[in-house]
């Protein structure tokens, strides 16, 4: 029966059915690496640690990071994990499975949302179509398995657009929008301004200007609610706004804005400048596999750029996009609000891809970007991996390759449906070995996880109860060591680490600190027992990384007393 109704959602994919269908697709594609990696270096770790000191320490206004404030983004984020790690765990379990649940019902509510606003104007085929290409792409589907802001972001915004396309598209002559649909918005862009500062209010602003200068006429045919919408904002935002300027004095925003969000736009922030079109640039290889629809969706943007369906897409997308483009600080997360603009033309382009130069273009893009995924696969394998790791390589790389190479040659004979039948699967599939199988099978890039390992398998935890804490370490400071062994874990030197022994904990030491740690332990007249040493990347820095776990040596008994 329920094979039954999957069918029938795909064959009359109105009401709830297609918005259901796109969020099941979304599940799927964003669950093999959420179940399958471990805690993500350095953003993830961060964000999850943060909210496991919010659950330990009973502070649910001001976020830290061990012993230091974290103002950087909003709190929405660290409140939407703590309350799925305090209904399903604690945060003693250090199950980072649980704080990503947020990022993977943010990544669903995305692939829905898109489906329910392009229903407003397309018709429902295409809209379920846009659902999930957008909720197959590589981008959405793997912010979908990491315990930070993008996912729900995204969600929050696709959602928020929705809701202004429904009464967009009411107002020129679609189906009606509903009673809910202004309520939405505003819910959704406050829900999304708690999570990530101004972002939502850029994206929505934007399009809304653009839409408000290109028709010359009102924006929606109802009134959208300024009144009672704004308040409705600032009683979603407000109360945590309010509270962490006096919880902080005010510390929160001068760092937020002048330490974080003001850098990013003066410059490459964190090293992460690069020149405007990279965003474009990378687009063909994020947006797989359907990158075969890029060419006929720049088509119908062009051609049809006059319905209102295609005119409410290009202004969400192209002046968001402009503004990511321009900022000099760019990952390749930011612009993800907008691939579901994206998402829609590429639905709605499905019948413009029969022309040759357009089939021709998606052809080679989809191609070109099957064979770069796979070439992915395959260096990570020569490069970490053993011959152990080769039947996953192949899995991966192969099904990238069927991806490219099917959906390409069907394209290339006019069969542009069939050719998004072969490949949104195979995409999904080789995206879920990738992360599920091989990126978990390569030792090398897993420093903490292997060292919480030898750790544990020698009774070295704190959790474990046998030695006391914290840990030391000296030499290596990623966050997911800190997330995976506890919040008091010590990031310190190698004279921290020797006086870790001298007192009966566990130090972990990195080979540049070794000839220190060594002199430390030779002044205090101190011996150590090494557990094992754990050698890799660390792909945080790119450094070459040796890690080597010291228990305390076992104190001689005390003399008998005649």
């Amino acid at each position: 029966m329920w094979r039954a109704d999957i069918i029938n959602a795909f064959r009359r994919p109105g009401g709830w059915r297609g918005p259901a269908v796109a969020a099941i697709f979304a599940f799927l594609a964003g669950l093999p690496g959420l179940l399958a990696l471990p805690p993500l270096d350095r953003d993830e770790a961060r964000f999850a640690q943060a909210t496991a000191q919010m659950l330990e320490q009973d502070d649910y206004v001001v976020i830290r990071f061990q012993d230091q404030p974290r103002f950087k983004k909003p709190v929405g984020i660290h409140w939407m994990q703590a309350a799925v790690v305090s209904t399903f765990g604690d945060a003693g379990q250090r199950d980072i499975r649980l704080y990503r649940l947020p990022s993977l019902i943010g990544a669903m509510l995305a692939a829905a949302a898109c489906v329910w606003g392009a229903a407003g104007f397309f018709s429902r085929g295409v809209a379920l179509l846009s659902g999930l290409i957008l909720g197959g792409s590589l981008l959405l589907s793997t912010e979908a398995f990491i315990a930070k802001t993008d996912a729900m972001l995204t969600g929050l915004i696709v959602l928020a657009m929705a809701a202004l396309a429904r009464l967009y598209a009411e107002g020129r002559g679609g189906p009606p929008a509903g009673r809910l649909a202004a309520p939405v918005f505003w819910a959704a862009l406050a829900l999304a301004v708690l999570v990530k500062g101004p972002i939502a209010l850029l994206v929505a602003g934007l399009a809304a200007l653009t839409l408000r200068l290109a028709d010359r006429r009102p924006l929606t045919a109802r009134p959208i609610g300024w009144t009672w919408g704004l308040i409705l904002f600032a009683a979603i935002v407000g109360p945590w706004a309010w509270a962490v300027t006096i919880a902080t004095d005010g510390a929160f925003w001068s760092v937020a804005i002048g330490g974080d969000l003001a850098p990013k736009l003066a410059g490459g922030h964190e090293s992460h400048g690069a020149p405007p079109g990279m965003h474009a640039l990378a687009a063909p290889l994020l947006a797989f596999p359907a990158t075969l629809l890029l060419p006929a969706a720049a088509v119908v943007a062009w051609r049809r750029r006059a319905e209102p369906g295609v005119r409410f897409a290009l202004a969400w997308l192209i002046p968001a996009w402009i503004v990511f483009e321009a900022t000099p600080t760019k990952l390749p997360h930011y612009v993800l609000p907008c691939y579901a603009a994206l998402a829609w033309l590429c639905a709605a382009g499905l019948a413009e891809a029969t022309g040759p130069i357009v089939r021709r273009a998606g052809a080679a893009l989809q191609l070109l970007a099957g064979v770069l995924l796979a070439g992915v696969a395959v260096g990570l394998t020569l490069t970490y991996g053993d011959a152990r790791d080769a039947p996953a390589a192949g899995l991966t790389a192969g099904l990238f390759l069927l991806a490219g190479g099917a959906g390409a040659l069907l394209l290339l004979r006019g069969q542009p449906r069939r050719a998004l039948i072969w490949a949104l699967p195979a995409g999904v599939l080789a995206h879920a070995a990738l992360t599920a199988l091989l990126v978990p099978s390569l030792q090398p890039l897993l420093l903490s996880s292997r060292t919480v390992d030898l750790l544990a398998g020698a009774r070295l935890l704190p959790a474990q109860g046998v030695v006391p804490g914290p840990v030391a370490v000296a030499g290596y400071a990623e966050p997911s060591l800190v997330f995976l062994v506890g919040t008091d874990t010590g990031l310190g030197d190698a004279a921290d680490a020797a006086a870790a022994l001298a007192s009966g904990r566990a130090a972990v030491v990195e080979s540049r600190e070794q000839p220190a740690f060594r002199q430390a332990l030779a002044r205090a007249g101190l011996q150590s027992v090494e557990v094992g040493r754990v050698a890799g990347l660390n792909y945080s820095n790119g450094d070459e990384t040796e890690l080597t776990v010291y228990a305390p040596a076992p104190r001689p008994p005390p003399e008998a007393r005649p």
